[in-house]
């Protein structure tokens, strides 16, 4: 794997590697039902966000369009056990796929940012949600969360940073990924794999 050998070069990364073995990106094609299933499953566990997307598939059998999208009532949408609001921007996120497209041929000409301001142009999709679309969706290799709270408390964590004013940690954070760059999609993997698994890893350090 191309990344591993550069990521390795930080000693706490080459650990995470060595713990964790190595990832794979996957593209997925339709990046408009990507963000429909991101809304949808936004503050909920694994297990319920599964339940409603099937939910969402069974209403259409199968994918739907983003004109069927648009036609559902407001109301069955809302009866898979979507809130008002993620109706609502379930739709808007179906609305602008036909109004102004998002389709990997599109997106592939903009750069990250580009691609993040475009997309949160639409009420519901905001910054993260567009970072993770970045990162598993088209399979952007350069890609920082910054605001992604698991990622901040797991460099916290590993890099012992002491705790210390959002906008000072946020400019340690952005220097520590640097060195990570053009790799910072695969770093962020494992940080978030290193939360998860903390207390095991932290043990095998001593």
């Amino acid at each position: 794997m191309h990344y591993v050998s550069h990521l390795s070069q930080d000693p706490k990364m080459k650990m995470l590697i060595e713990q964790h073995g190595t990832f794979k990106l996957n593209k997925q094609k339709n990046l408009c039902l990507y963000l429909c299933y991101s809304i949808m499953s936004q503050q909920l566990s694994t297990k319920v966000a599964d339940i409603i997307q099937q939910r969402f598939l069974n209403l259409f059998n199968g994918e739907p369009t983003p004109q069927q999208i648009i036609d559902t009532p407001f109301e069955t949408l809302r009866s898979i056990g979507l809130s008002n609001a993620k109706v609502n921007y379930v739709q808007n996120v179906a609305r602008f796929e036909i109004e102004k497209g998002m389709d990997h041929k599109k997106l592939a000409k903009l750069s990250n940012d580009e691609v993040i301001a475009y997309l949160t142009q639409i009420k519901g999709v905001g910054r993260w949600t567009t970072e993770m679309l970045l990162m598993f969706a088209l399979c952007r290799e350069d890609v920082f969360a910054l605001d992604d709270l698991g990622l901040q408390n797991a460099m916290i964590g590993l890099y012992e940073l002491k705790h210390r004013k959002k906008k000072t940690l946020q400019a340690s954070l952005l220097k520590i990924s640097e060195q990570w760059a053009p790799y910072r999609t695969y770093a962020c993997m494992y940080l978030w794999r290193w939360k998860d698994n903390a207390p095991a890893l932290k043990k095998e350090k001593k």
